[in-house]
């Protein structure tokens, strides 16, 4: 199909989406490929054709109509195989390429269905406002300056505006604030909720705008007129819990529990756990390291961080517990505090590994006993 016939078309499968059972006063103009126009009103897409209201709007600048004046407000039907270009009036190109839906997100019990059915590989824009206080906590869309260890993402900001596509517990979750855009990474509904462990003292909520592009390229029947094709929607369960019911995040199986020795001197002590997107993991750490001659013995929270330093998590006093994951690629995620307690959301599939936050590890000694519940 050449680019000109590809983008008439998919302005055509735009406007009907578009404009089902809707009217307009603006005047829509339909030309068809043996030289006749037809002007009028568009009503939508039935039956595999398109159907007109003829001549139902103003007509100007010397544009003809098929039909004759008894004509005039008959429904017509036609083709997309017969139709050259179609001309809408008074609607601009970002109304018929994107759709938008605004959601109102408490801080409640549960995920709120946004009502938003992605694709995999769909771009989604997300624009957010509005206030929640939680107690005498004013809270908006980018969370606040603290962390919430018992929120869905422990490591970002306490009241942040997050989401996640699909009611498997197994989904990782995007951070979205006042603006985001992001790729769904597989079909689902997208929910929405605050980043906060408690929310029985809340009240107010985001206004939450969810604006993403029309599916123009439904798979079709290239021997049917039919251009839009079975659009088979995702139908997840609608209610989301904030908390996995079942196991650690529901992948039918039962949590497992190890403790391992992390060494004072370690940069990486290799867990043998290897994480998935979206998998909850709670890690205690007890007893004390050396963490170098200056410093002395330290507890999993560490020592008083310098204003200047250069530890691998520079917000940690040296010595603490830190973690990070190792990926696929070899790469590393950015280093993370745990300290005595930590539960987290893993943000990606890798290897966890547990170290000791210093910048010199020569004269370091003892070490930390962690347990480790995944």
């Amino acid at each position: 199909m050449k680019p000109m016939r590809q983008t008439i078309l998919k302005l055509a499968l735009t406007l009907a989406m578009l404009l089902m059972a809707a009217t307009f006063a603006a005047a829509d103009t339909i030309y068809l490929k043996d030289g006749r126009t037809v002007r009028g009103t568009v009503l939508g897409f039935i039956n595999g054709r398109f159907a007109i209201r003829v001549g139902t709007a103003p007509q100007t600048g010397g544009v003809s109509s098929t039909g004759t004046p008894s004509d005039e407000g008959e429904i017509q039907f036609f083709r997309p195989g017969e139709i050259d270009r179609v001309e809408i009036d008074g609607r601009s190109l970002d109304d018929l390429r994107y759709e938008t839906r605004t959601v109102q997100v408490q801080l409640a019990p549960n995920w709120i269905d946004s009502g938003v059915d992605l694709r995999r590989g769909e771009h989604v824009q997300i624009r957010a406002n509005g206030t929640i206080y939680a107690g005498r906590t004013r809270i908006t869309p980018d969370g606040l300056r603290s962390t919430d260890p018992s929120a869905p993402l422990p490591n970002a900001a306490e009241g942040v505006l997050i989401g996640v596509v699909g009611n498997d517990p197994d989904s990782p979750i995007e951070e979205l604030g006042l603006s985001r855009e992001f790729v769904a990474d597989r079909d689902g509904r997208l929910y929405l909720t605050v980043n906060r462990g408690s929310y029985t003292d809340a009240r107010g909520a985001f206004s939450v705008q969810v604006r993403r592009e029309r599916d123009l390229t439904a798979t079709r029947d290239e021997n049917n007129d039919n251009v839009f094709g079975d659009r088979r929607r995702n139908e997840p369960v609608r209610v989301r819990p904030r908390t996995p019911t079942t196991g650690n995040t529901g992948r039918s199986r039962t949590p497992q529990e190890i403790t391992i020795d992390v060494p004072g001197t370690s940069r990486g002590t290799d867990t043998n756990i290897d994480l998935h997107a979206g998998d909850q993991v709670t890690i205690t750490a007890s007893g004390t390291v050396v963490a170098g001659r200056r410093v002395g013995n330290v507890g999993p929270e560490g020592g008083r961080a310098g204003v200047i330093n250069t530890y691998p998590v520079q917000t940690a006093g040296p010595g603490a517990l830190i973690g990070f994951i190792r990926l696929s690629d070899g790469q590393t995620t950015q280093p993370f505090f745990i300290g005595t307690q930590q539960t987290f959301t893993a943000q990606s599939d890798g290897r966890l590994f547990l170290a000791i936050n210093d910048d010199n590890y020569s004269d370091n000694g003892g070490s930390f006993s962690v347990r480790i519940r995944y």
